[in-house]
């Protein structure tokens, strides 16, 4: 496949999956090594992590206003030291919950991404090497699934207590809990950070649109953070990309911009849908896929262990 071509499939994949609990660079991987890519190059790991940015640049978009109310009162909460907080001791229109700055949602995003980042980067050799494993991904992919199910069920059988319907109503528990959580997915690719968050969440007494929501806002420091670090070690002169060494080029840049631009087109028409998905349908069908789709991969990658990467 013409690497423009595959450029523009690559982003296509990503923006489809990104936001959906199905986990976008398993996907990635796996359409990557479809098209007969070596998944041990440095540049087509690096590839599938960076374009994962362009998905994330939609976020900030879709959700301005949320965002806009949350900086106007974490900022109101620091002058006054007591919150925002509505009369009664609920949250505020603006955002801010009764707790103050301690409890403020960008605080608990703070929090959770604290609880992610430094797990993950100390777990950094064995990301770039899981990503180079089909056999991780499809393992990861019905694992998740199965637990997607089995929390989704019994959420919808209201067998766990639902608590906190809102991102301004979570507790620094929850939102700690939620950030130990997601490291499975940047641990082992097919787990899926959407999937780690909803389902952690739910588990921790959120319902399933406010851990979606809360999902949507961790991905932006997470996926910036993650990204900028392996640009970083990239494009440092004399060094190379913690996933593998990298030779950066005009091509490879343009390979890059193609996927990126591709990636945020098509994510922000699947954030706006699977928003409205998750209000009326839960995550059964997505578990569903989720196993086939690993029982696929699994089954192809037992059957080519001659020449499918492992």
């Amino acid at each position: 496949m013409h690497d423009y071509l595959l450029s523009t499939v690559l982003g296509i994949v990503e923006g489809v999956t990104e936001f959906l609990p199905v986990s976008s660079t398993a996907h990635l991987r796996i359409a990557e090594a479809l098209a007969g890519v070596d998944l041990g190059s440095g540049y087509w790991k690096m590839f599938t992590i960076a374009i994962q940015l362009g998905a994330i640049a939609t976020l900030p978009i879709y959700f301005r206003e949320r965002i806009a109310a949350f900086l106007r009162s974490f900022v109101a909460a620091g002058r006054t030291g007591a919150g925002s907080a509505a009369p009664g001791g609920g949250a505020s229109a603006a955002g801010a919950p009764a707790g103050g700055l301690a409890r403020h949602p960008l605080t608990l995003t703070a929090v959770a991404f604290v609880c992610t980042a430094i797990p993950s980067l100390l777990a950094i050799k064995l990301i770039g090497k899981n990503l180079e494993s089909l056999f991780v991904m499809a393992g990861a992919l019905i694992a998740g699934g199965v637990v997607m199910w089995v929390v989704d069920g019994l959420y919808a059988h209201h067998a766990l207590r639902t608590r906190t319907e809102r991102m301004e109503r979570m507790s620094l528990a929850q939102a700690a809990w939620i950030g130990l959580m997601q490291n499975f997915s940047a641990i082992f690719p097919g787990v899926s950070r959407s999937m780690a968050t909803i389902a952690a969440g739910q588990l921790a007494g959120m319902t399933r649109e406010s851990a979606l929501e809360f999902s949507f806002f961790l991905s932006m420091p997470t996926m910036v953070a993650a990204t900028g670090y392996d640009l970083f070690k990239t494009l440092r002169a004399g060094a190379s990309s913690p996933l593998g060494p990298v030779r950066m080029d005009a091509h490879g840049w343009l390979l890059l911009a193609i996927g990126f631009v591709v990636s945020f087109a098509v994510a922000y028409a699947v954030v706006a849908w699977f928003m409205r998905w998750v209000r009326s349908r839960g995550f059964v069908p997505f578990a569903v896929y989720r196993i086939a789709a690993g029982a696929a991969v699994l089954a192809w990658a037992l059957g080519t262990i001659g020449g499918a990467p492992r």
